[in-house]
């Protein structure tokens, strides 16, 4: 069983095979994880495509198994895993980051409080926000 997490999900993948820096997962597995899907152009998701350069296609894609570690790098995106192989993160490109930066505008999230009441970035829009974070480790 390999975890993948990509964005806000994370997802147990029972068919993944981890052979090194190297992630093979099955097609429906890697649309289940990240939303993006094999097709002939390459690894889409809406309008963008990450392309299966030609004469490495097999390097890439064997049967109905993707590497998602290296096309997710070919793409310019970091993957990071734990030495066990057991988990993955397939991250956001700097230039997909840097998009996001230059649009000043934060992503949307909720968090609780100490009442327990739940609360959302969206709701404060239009007024000054301080959000101050702490962790014990």
């Amino acid at each position: 069983m390999v975890t993948v997490i990509h964005e806000e999900r994370e997802t147990d993948v029972a068919a993944a095979r981890a052979v090194g820096d190297a992630l093979w997962l099955l097609t429906a597995d890697v649309e289940r994880a990240t939303g993006w899907t094999l097709k002939a152009e390459g690894l889409c998701r809406k309008d963008a495509c990450i392309p299966v350069p030609p004469g490495r296609a097999t390097a890439f894609v064997q049967g109905d198994a993707v590497d998602i570690a290296a096309l997710w790098r070919h793409g310019g995106h970091p993957v990071v895993r734990d030495d066990t192989g057991e988990a993955w993160v397939l991250g956001t490109g700097a230039g997909e980051r840097a998009r996001a930066l230059r649009s000043l505008v934060a992503p949307d999230f909720s968090l609780p409080d100490l009442a327990g009441r739940v609360h959302t970035l969206s709701e404060q829009r239009g007024r000054k926000v301080l959000l101050v974070t702490w962790a014990s480790w």
